[in-house]
């Protein structure tokens, strides 16, 4: 399945402004497009905006100010195959390794997201740019562990 670029785009720039959004206090556009910048992210503030409207971002006062906040998510596994699913290609597996590959760049993001749930049957993850190599606990559970993941991340 070949997905338009454009599309590809913007699920990228989601995903990095609700990391952005989760990792940072950001009060305002201007702070998130700095940070998004920082990022390799050239957004305009209608653009932002757009987006913001789009992924329910909402503002609201905490003990550190007004900040963006996320909207609540409906458990650990929802919330890995929201935020998982827009930066993953494709999801296979030998007889030893689990290999993800994402979009250009986005790889260490989905790992941490992935090392974060604690599985029980996940060793460990390295993570280049755009590929990703899970090491399961057992190779008894490479198969089982593929398809747990296949389902999580995309659905």
């Amino acid at each position: 399945m070949i997905l338009d670029p454009s599309a590809m785009n913007k699920q990228s720039r989601h995903f990095a402004v609700r990391q952005t959004i989760a990792n940072h206090v950001v009060a305002n556009q201007d702070e998130l497009r700095v940070l998004l910048e920082s990022q390799g992210y050239e957004v305009t503030q209608a653009t932002l905006s757009r987006d913001l409207k789009e992924l329910g971002v909402s503002r609201a006062h905490t003990p550190e100010g007004t900040r963006y906040v996320l909207p609540a998510s409906g458990g650990e596994e929802r919330k890995m195959a929201t935020l998982v699913s827009y930066e993953v290609i494709s999801i296979e597996a030998n007889e030893m390794l689990v290999v993800i590959r994402t979009l250009p760049g986005r790889a260490a993001g989905v790992a941490d997201i992935i090392d974060s749930q604690g599985h029980p049957d996940i060793l460990g993850t390295v993570a280049g740019d755009n590929t990703i190599f899970i090491t399961p606990r057992s190779t008894r559970n490479t198969a089982a562990l593929l398809r747990e993941l296949q389902k999580q991340i995309m659905g």
